[in-house]
């Protein structure tokens, strides 16, 4: 097999998931081949040189970090009124205190100060989730040698992310896991499905498409491949490997998960994204129109994830993961590497 766009010996990537791995699961998929991916929009500056230390010294093949690049909202005193009043029966039941509650909260875009702290390491390609950031930013990445990528959940938005710097093009289809990258519209009626999206995204760009979302098998990949994507990204499917640090609560809803019981949602954070149906996605359902615009959201569903957490139970939990789900336990990041590429040539 030739060397992909990234040069890596597989052309498979796999998906950053923040709360979910770290550098060993990045370290693990590039070690067998593919690009590994670290999840940094949750770090602070000290985590994130932290993690690229360890990610560097356990792997000199190439590996990708991600990033978010949303313009922060606004969150008002009213909004958070509104989003606590609804929420009011489970601070009860779990005996929170709402005022102490902050209005801060954890995600927070890529700016200057990021890229110095990544810079001395050169990672070499660098992805981002919601758009792009500043052009200075971009460049700057790009003059150390580093790939950018980003999400596209539309054609719109892969032509955006083309004519702005994109390197290649996440078409990421409705089926994914986590979050949605959309950033031109919020519009969920605009989504298409992978299939769908990457023969659009293909028809229509000049670089490298990159197929996500509802990849699970050996025959999934070489499907994208026919439809011309140049690679597939792959997350959800690493959620049970040994390398993963999913939590045991996210792991038992993943294995006892019936058919057809993800959705998309905004309760955990404000903004789009599919997981498994849980408690608080039924009883408020999963598009809650008091959830404040993201991140805040989270800010209170954190708080209750706690406690339930705590009585052992994923009542409030961010359960991501993607439509099609294959069980495969015990397997390492390796093993199910090789096995997605078995039929890419």
């Amino acid at each position: 097999m030739a060397l992909s766009f990234f040069n890596t010996h597989l052309a498979l990537i796999q998906a950053p998931m923040a709360g979910v791995q770290d550098f060993r699961l990045a370290a693990a998929v590039s070690n067998a081949g593919g690009l590994g991916s670290l999840p940094c929009a949750m770090l602070s500056k000290e985590q994130l040189v932290s993690e690229l230390d360890k990610l560097t010294q356990a792997t000199s093949n190439p590996y990708n970090l991600n990033f978010f690049c949303h313009t922060p909202a606004s969150y008002s005193n009213v909004q958070k009124q509104d989003w606590h009043q609804l929420l009011a029966p489970y601070f009860a039941e779990f005996n929170i205190d709402q005022a102490k509650l902050t209005m801060t909260a954890s995600r927070q875009p890529i700016d200057a100060d990021t890229v110095a702290v990544i810079a001395p390491f050169k990672p070499p390609v660098v992805s981002f989730h919601f758009g792009l950031p500043e052009p200075a930013i971009v460049q700057q990445i790009k003059s150390w040698g580093g790939k950018v990528i980003s999400t596209a959940t539309t054609v719109e938005e892969a032509k955006w992310l083309a004519a702005n710097g994109a390197d290649a093009v996440i078409a990421q289809g409705l089926e994914a896991g986590g979050h949605r990258g959309h950033f031109l519209s919020m519009d969920l009626s605009l989504q298409q499905p992978t299939a769908v999206l990457v023969e659009q995204c293909v028809a229509e760009l000049n670089v490298a498409v990159i197929a996500a979302g509802g990849i699970a098998t050996a025959e999934d990949a070489k499907k994208m491949q026919s439809l011309g994507a140049a690679m597939v990204q792959v997350g959800s499917a690493y959620l049970l490997c040994k390398e993963a640090t999913t939590s045991a609560l996210h792991r038992d809803a993943i294995l006892q998960q019936p058919a057809n019981s993800t959705a998309l949602t905004t309760v955990f954070s404000g903004r789009a994204a599919r997981g498994i149906e849980n408690r608080v996605m039924r009883e408020l359902g999963t598009m809650p129109q008091q959830a404040p615009a993201f991140p805040f959201a989270s800010i209170a569903l954190s708080a209750l994830r706690a406690k339930s957490e705590a009585q052992g139970k994923s009542d409030f939990s961010p359960l991501w993961c993607g439509q099609k789900y294959i069980v495969r336990e015990n397997i390492n990041a390796a093993a199910l590497s090789a096995l997605l590429m078995t039929q890419w040539d």
